[in-house]
């Protein structure tokens, strides 16, 4: 199983890099993915022009399967109604053969800061029953993460959602947001960050990129084998980490 991870477009006449943009959808297309996460911030200001052009852009994967959550910049200005327009639910759950993905909307309309919330958490932990991989997708970082400064925009509720997520036994969590890619193992569950995909809005020496994540199971009974890779915009590829769970 082949999972692409990518986040942060920021789609707008400002900081969107089209050339960069061309060629990420050119080496996912050739990595033909089994399912892709984009973990939010489509838009920079979440108006409708935006969110058409990121919907074609979008569009020019070649993945049947496509599963997004909204971020703080696409919520802005109301901006969450495009989104609804466009990608429908906000939060979510769906199964792809043996890996449940569960997608939460953390992002508060014109706040940077994220919350999932207390009424969520009921219907979280039961979409997370049986004993599939389990992935959980949001755009807010649930740990804080090198380069980050000062971290005041990580999830308020993170503390617990954690222990939620832990106790589901959840293999993997992919969010975005600070444009820092990087990956926790906590309590042999991967928090996997991923950079912005094809903006000019990188922070200190990181570039653009994504993850990509290979898992591998002989059965439902049997540990699952993962490997996240990071991918840049000239193909290159770097093993970030390899973990049996």
């Amino acid at each position: 199983m082949q999972i692409v991870h990518l986040s942060d477009i920021h789609y707008s006449d400002a900081y969107f890099v089209p050339e960069i943009a061309d060629s990420m959808v050119d080496s996912i297309n050739r990595l033909g993915p089994d399912f892709i996460v984009i973990t939010g911030d489509l838009t920079e200001n979440g108006f409708s022009a935006e969110y058409n052009g990121v919907k074609q852009f979008i569009d020019r994967i070649e993945c049947e399967n496509k599963i997004l959550v909204p971020g703080n910049h696409d919520s802005k200005n109301a901006g969450y109604l495009h989104f609804e327009d466009l990608f429908k639910d906000r939060f979510f759950s769906r199964s792809f053969r043996n890996v449940t993905v569960v997608g939460a909307d953390s992002s508060q309309p014109d706040l940077d800061e994220g919350h999932i919330g207390r009424e969520n958490y009921g219907w979280i932990k039961e979409a997370f029953t049986g004993k599939d991989f389990k992935v959980f997708a949001l755009h807010h970082h649930l740990v804080p993460i090198p380069l980050a400064g000062r971290e005041n925009t990580v999830l308020v509720d993170a503390g617990d959602i954690l222990e939620l997520l832990n106790r589901c036994k959840v293999n993997l969590v992919l969010c975005g947001h600070c444009h820092i890619p990087w990956v926790w193992n906590l309590n042999n569950m991967l928090v996997v960050n991923a950079g912005t995909f094809c903006s000019s809005k990188t922070r200190g020496k990181t570039t653009q990129c994504y993850n990509l994540i290979q898992a591998d199971s002989e059965s439902s009974d049997e540990d699952w084998k993962v490997r996240v890779s990071r991918v840049f915009s000239k193909g290159d590829l770097e093993l970030v980490t390899e973990t049996v769970m």
